[in-house]
């Protein structure tokens, strides 16, 4: 019995997915061999993302290939070595494949660098909690930490320095942040004011080999967990509800209308701790601080 052709239409669509997955896997292969994104970075994606993803459907070979120095030789050369086939996609890749192929990379990645890996840390958690003063300890006492710093809208409280604590700027200077592609996630916090992240410091401070610690809200935690999945998120926690209250109380730079609204985005904050990969109480800050940085693997200075 003859086969039937599939209807135009169909083919129709199925080359425009076609391309349309193809134009996907060459910008991550673009990504990589820019720098703007890990090889490392790349296959966690693939494996933790749906099976569809342009990660998971890239070829090894051609993973390999976007990284700066590996040419089709030298790359064949380490497929071999790694007994991953010439035809294996990275999501389509064995248990021990897939281990083979991680330890290689982040090898290749921490050369230089043998006894630690750069990783990306996210703290967050409700406001009052002490997430800026656990960072400050962590950039006083812990140098190879790369602390990112925050954009953001509002105004500098007593004490606060520009382009140590946050980068302070006008509504229309972030929006032109936005609009020139430098932002790697950005929100607005309380309804009120907007604050986001430089992308470019965090790829530069990583790719050099220097973890970075990222301290943001909830919604840019959120960003960047779908930007870059290998991030360890963390969720800082007060001690108890009552804590919380006093210490937002204590501090004394809102009006009582701004804490009440404060403590009621607090509440929402809480729910969501379970998102995220690790939660530390902060029952003192430079305890908070080393468990903070152990996740990075950094000796005290």
């Amino acid at each position: 019995m003859p086969r039937l052709a599939p209807p135009e239409v169909d083919r129709v669509a199925a080359a425009a997915t076609a391309v349309a997955a193809r134009r996907a896997r060459a910008a991550v292969k673009r990504d990589i061999h820019d720098r703007v994104r890990s090889a490392v970075e790349v296959v966690e994606t693939a494996w933790t993302q749906p099976a569809k993803a342009a990660e998971a459907s890239l070829r090894v070979r051609d993973l390999l290939t976007s990284i700066r120095g590996l040419g089709p030789t030298r790359v064949a050369k380490i497929m071999s070595e790694l007994e991953i086939a010439d035809s294996k996609r990275v999501g389509g890749l064995g248990i021990r494949q897939r281990r083979r192929l991680l330890d290689w990379l982040v090898a290749r990645e921490n050369r230089g660098h043998p006894k630690t890996r750069a990783r990306l840390v996210v703290l967050a958690g409700p406001t009052a909690v002490g997430k800026g003063a656990v960072s400050t300890h962590i950039r006083e006492n812990y140098p190879d930490v790369h602390l990112s710093v925050s954009a953001t809208t509002r105004a500098p409280r007593p004490g606060e320095t520009n382009g140590v604590n946050y980068f302070f700027v006008s509504d229309e200077e972030f929006d032109e942040l936005i609009e020139s592609g430098q932002m790697l996630e950005t929100a607005t916090v309380h309804n009120a004011f907007r604050y986001g992240t430089p992308r470019a410091p965090i790829d530069e401070a990583l790719s050099n080999g220097k973890s970075v610690l990222l301290e943001i809200d909830l919604q840019g935690a959120r960003s960047v967990r779908a930007a870059m999945p290998s991030a360890v998120l963390v969720f800082l926690l007060p001690p108890t509800w009552d804590e919380l209250v006093r210490r937002l109380i204590g501090r004394g730079t809102e009006s009582s209308v701004e804490q009440q609204r404060r403590l009621e985005t607090a509440k929402a904050e809480l729910a969501a701790q379970d998102e995220f990969d690790v939660k530390v109480v902060n029952h003192e800050v430079s305890q908070a601080a080393r468990e903070v940085v152990d996740l990075m693997s950094i000796p005290h200075a």
